[in-house]
């Protein structure tokens, strides 16, 4: 981006901070209306101010520049009083590009009642009354279907106010409730099914999966499968909901755990309250900040923190908030104590941490949405010099192992936002056998745009190759003979690079950029794409022989297990009693599938990293002797042969 992307008194302000003070102070960035826009302190205040004017400029820099009047300093006597005077000036003017503490969406819990007969039941809002609550919870899905398992396994109340009643409602009579409003239970009996409920919740699982995987088994020796599939399907729920309940560790001390997601401007700030061993609550902030991350994060702290909310013992964050010694003092000066601030130093804290921030992201990502992609396609244009902004963009990437089953991926953005509709992909003819990435490149974008012009349909305003200036070139060429008036641009992935055609350096973003960020989104979805058929392809030439190989097991069977796990990978993987189920397997041939089933991978496995660490990409693997093969490697090789496209989900829109 050059000067002209920024304020129109850039040289101004870049004399300014040339000239400021080389002492420790706050600085004021006002705009042209003489609003106070961000605050910032420094050590030393050249220095930070000079960094703003220095280098590759990513998103918040920008963003500031751009709508930028003049920069005021003032000078402090050391850091800590330059934290002090900086919180002060953030709550009493709350300037656009600093943090300002508003709250979003809370994600879902499980409350228990503190009543006589409590309730279970899902809520977004905590309310300190002596109730329970368990979470939150990021996969709703996951809740309801463990609600569910509640009410079936505990038939707790479910009326919202409890009085005595001379008969049961339905859904005692269903078996989704007690009916203690109609003493058909005991306090005693009551209590003991919630408290039940509270270890479910609690993540103590152990004793109800054993009971439930026993009567998986008796119904799936029973050859009922329909009721093996249900009992499956419901400790799966149970487990999956116990990966996310980080919330309950029985630790006494008072903690926070704080983390945060940011993406140019915006970032999220997420906070998880555990008292008691509990998750007590969780706040959620929008901020706008112009700050690095480590400034971002403590200004957060100083100003999260009031007489009414004080801190606990212990703060969790990812990074060290650092320079600790003034923050320590600050904590110090208005609580009388100083938390200790630490690292998730054992997984429980790593746990939450990890949930925290999976709140921040997926409120950051609505709100990235809400804004849209236009920002950082402005920033492409300006970044690449392309003719015009780029609302649709189509990436390429491809994928084969040693020339074989070469395929090609065009993934389809418009307005920064992937329109899967118009992903496809291809088989490549031109390359089958040998290795020439540069030739693929031109038969997938050969194939892509002629065709889009026979039929006369909308072409991309900007084509992205997922590699350096050989396959930029080679797409190029392939475009300007077809006359294709687009631009292009290739992303290494070594180094995150954009290559312009014919150019002999490369454009280097700040790894912040939202530009780049779109980019990278593009190529990683151009890539998962292109290899996700290629292995599909690949595990079809191994599959059908080695299922085939099992005694028991015939080519209806073995098409039969592919179309439902779609891979060996996942037949491998899979439980005993679930290989039973879904094969209509006896016990003995389920071990046997999956024992072949895990040789040929080891065997595949060995000869890929052979491949690789031996002679690369470009070389052919010498040839062992057949007979010095194990017997899942002579499948393997056996597997090799042509025996056509394997007849599960492996089609292909092929342009």
């Amino acid at each position: 981006m050059n000067d002209e992307g920024f304020s129109k008194n850039y040289s101004t302000l870049k004399a300014i901070a040339r000239e400021a003070p080389q002492e420790p102070g706050v600085y004021i960035w006002r705009d042209d209306e003489n609003r106070i826009i961000y605050v910032g302190k420094a050590k030393t205040l050249r220095n930070r101010l000079s960094s703003y004017f220095s280098g590759a400029k990513d998103v918040k820099t920008a963003a500031l520049l751009k709508h930028a009047g003049s920069i005021e300093t003032i000078i402090v006597a050391n850091e800590y009083e330059a934290l002090l005077l900086e919180n002060t000036l953030i709550k009493q003017h709350s300037p656009k590009y600093n943090i300002n503490l508003k709250d979003g969406k809370t994600y879902p819990v499980i409350r228990i009642t503190a009543e006589v007969f409590p309730r279970v039941f899902r809520t977004r809002h905590i309310i300190e009354d002596g109730s329970s609550y368990f979470g939150p919870f990021p996969k709703v899905q996951a809740v309801d279907t463990m609600l569910e398992l509640i009410e079936k396994l505990f038939p707790l109340r479910k009326c919202r106010r409890f009085r005595k009643r001379e008969s049961p409602c339905m859904y005692y009579h269903i078996s989704r409730c007690l009916a203690p409003c109609c003493g058909k239970i005991s306090g005693e009996a009551y209590d003991a099914e919630v408290m039940k409920v509270r270890k479910l919740l609690s993540g103590d699982t152990e004793s109800l999966i054993m009971d439930l995987s026993e009567r998986m088994h008796a119904e799936a020796a029973a050859l009922h499968f329909e009721g093996a599939v249900q009992f499956r399907d419901t400790i799966r729920a149970i487990e999956n909901l116990g990966e996310d309940n980080s919330v309950v560790d029985f630790a006494p001390e008072g903690r926070d755990y704080i983390a945060w997601a940011s993406e140019g401007v915006l970032t999220t700030f997420t906070v998880f309250s555990m008292r008691g061993g509990k998750m007590t609550g969780r706040e959620l902030f929008r901020t706008r900040s112009a700050a690095e991350e480590a400034e971002s994060l403590e200004t957060f702290v100083a100003i999260y923190y009031t007489p009414d909310r004080p801190p606990p013992p212990q703060i969790y964050a990812s990074s060290i908030l650092t320079p600790l010694s003034s923050l320590l003092q600050w904590f110090t000066d208005h609580f009388g104590y100083a938390p200790q601030l630490l690292p998730p130093n054992e997984k429980r804290h790593e746990a939450i941490l990890a949930m925290a921030r999976q709140n921040a992201l997926e409120d950051l990502r609505k709100r990235v949405k809400e804004r849209g992609a236009g920002p950082a396609l402005d920033e492409l244009v300006q970044a690449l010099g392309l003719r015009t902004r780029p609302e649709r963009i189509e990436g390429f990437d491809i994928a084969q192992l040693d020339g074989k089953h070469p395929v090609a991926s065009l993934i389809s953005f418009r307005n920064g936002v992937p329109d899967r509709k118009n992903y496809r992909s291809f088989k490549l003819r031109t390359v089958v056998g040998v290795v020439d990435d540069f030739a693929a490149m031109r038969e997938a974008v050969h194939r892509r745009y002629s065709r889009l012009i026979r039929e006369g349909k909308e072409l991309p305003d900007l084509v992205l190759i997922d590699g350096g200036i050989g396959q930029v070139n080679a797409a190029k060429g392939v475009l300007d003979e077809l006359e294709v008036d687009c631009d292009v641009v290739g992303l290494a992935k070594r180094d995150e690079e954009l290559w312009l055609p014919h150019t002999g350096e490369p454009v280097r973003l700040s790894k912040r950029s939202e530009a780049l960020k779109v980019l990278q989104f593009l190529r990683d979805e151009t890539h998962r794409f292109a290899t996700s058929l290629n292995q599909r392809l690949r595990s079809g030439d191994l599959a059908f022989p080695v299922l085939e190989s099992v005694e028991g097991i015939g080519p209806k069977r073995a098409a039969a297990l592919m179309k439902v796990y779609g891979s060996l990978e996942k037949i491998g993987a899979a439980a005993l009693e679930d290989l039973m189920v879904q094969g209509s397997l006896s016990e003995s041939t389920a071990r046997a599938v999956r024992a072949a089933v895990n040789l040929a991978l080891e065997d595949q496995e060995a000869a890929k990293q052979r491949f690789a660490q031996g002679l690369g990409r470009r070389s052919a693997a010498p040839q062992e002797p057949y007979n010095a093969l194990s017997p899942g490697a002579v499948l393997a090789a056996e597997a090799g042969a042509d025996y056509g496209a394997p007849p599960f989900n492996t089609s292909t829109n092929d342009h």
